[in-house]
């Protein structure tokens, strides 16, 4: 996708790639610095839950099919960071046709140290989200599942959607800011339709939590390419419909607090308690 937008200066005409949106470019008339435009320039939703969360109700998808091949150097950068945080890429599942972004995920077998599956994105980040302006290095993201160590992990395993929910929601939300013109960042919640439903018959988790990766050193938490663009990390935490619920009234913080009375941790268990059961 182009984006078009005018020198503030001379007047100058520019169109250009979807993935300079945020950078500044010198305009090449008068040499004046500025700031290529974001994709979409209408505000963003104010509605607010009662726990001061912002609400952003998405239409169905206008944009057509975009096939993607990937960022290549992107993609080693990821990989470089991944190896250099957690540890040695064993696998990566890669994606036969891409529409919009290539997404790839992944795959950091459990070890002493890390005595569980580390499944991490890359491709998220090709294009930038649709973020505000006022929150910084917001624009690219990447993102990271923890399963336990007998979790199957094989193609063959992924035949079962009890086995494959995780990875495919890897990708659905990887994918999610670029079909639906938005983004994603720290503590927002993403439900499975509406009203939600369960990701698979083990699972009665029906929604998302994006926080940062506690199971790593702050270190992995953003990745600068190329001096240009800053990609952030977040783990995705599967969530109860109540727990949604309860995150929306009160806020991410005090869900955070119920986790931490109840012991919840960043690597998936489909059979922990719901820490709201209240709601």
């Amino acid at each position: 996708m182009k984006i078009e937008f005018t020198c503030d200066n001379c007047g100058q005409q520019y169109r250009v790639n979807d993935e300079k949106a945020g950078r500044k470019v010198r305009c090449r008339q008068c040499e004046h610095v500025m700031l290529v435009p974001s994709i979409f320039d209408e505000e963003f939703p104010m509605e607010k839950t009662t726990g001061g969360s912002i609400v952003h109700r998405h239409e169905p998808r206008m944009r057509e099919f975009e096939l993607a091949t990937g960022d290549e150097d992107t993609i080693e950068q990821i990989t470089d960071h991944i190896e250099r945080h957690i540890g040695p890429i064993d696998l990566v599942f890669h994606e036969l046709v891409s529409d919009l972004i290539h997404v790839d995920v992944h795959w950091v077998q459990p070890t002493d140290s890390r005595p569980f599956h580390t499944l991490i994105t890359s491709g998220m980040s090709e294009r930038p989200m649709k973020s505000p302006a006022e929150v910084p290095d917001s624009q690219y993201a990447e993102l990271m599942i923890s399963l336990p160590p007998d979790w199957p992990i094989s193609e063959e395993a992924f035949e079962d959607e009890c086995y494959y929910w995780p990875i495919r929601w890897l990708k659905i939300l990887a994918r999610f800011p670029h079909e639906y013109e938005t983004w994603l960042f720290d503590s927002h919640t993403v439900p499975n339709g509406d009203p939600p439903e369960p990701f698979a018959d083990n699972a009665d988790f029906c929604g998302w939590l994006l926080l940062p990766p506690i199971l790593v050193s702050d270190q992995f938490w953003s990745l600068k390419v190329n001096c240009e663009r800053t990609i952030r990390f977040f783990a995705i935490y599967p969530l109860y419909e109540s727990e949604m619920a309860y995150k929306l009234k009160h806020g991410v913080d005090a869900l955070i607090d119920r986790f931490d009375d109840y012991e919840v941790c960043e690597v998936v268990d489909v059979e922990r308690e719901n820490v709201c059961p209240e709601e």
